[in-house]
């Protein structure tokens, strides 16, 4: 049950990172090889709206998992 609680709480940090990000427009973030190959060929507001959608979601994975135990 443990592990249960592990990813929930992986889910919702990376979530959190995310919004973050993609409210404050983190250089540091958006430069990675990571966020730039998810995005290629985007504009920066659209990478923006991606991350910040995708933030959710995660967010709302987590909650998802919290309340089906």
């Amino acid at each position: 049950m443990t592990g249960h609680y592990v990813v929930q709480g992986i889910f919702a940090v990376a979530g959190i990172i995310a919004l973050l990000a993609a409210a404050f427009d983190w250089e540091w973030f958006f430069s990675t090889r990571g966020a730039r190959s998810m995005t290629r060929g985007v504009t920066r507001r659209r990478a923006r709206l991606f991350y910040a959608l995708l933030g959710i979601i995660m967010i709302g994975m987590a909650v998802f998992f919290w309340a089906k135990v």
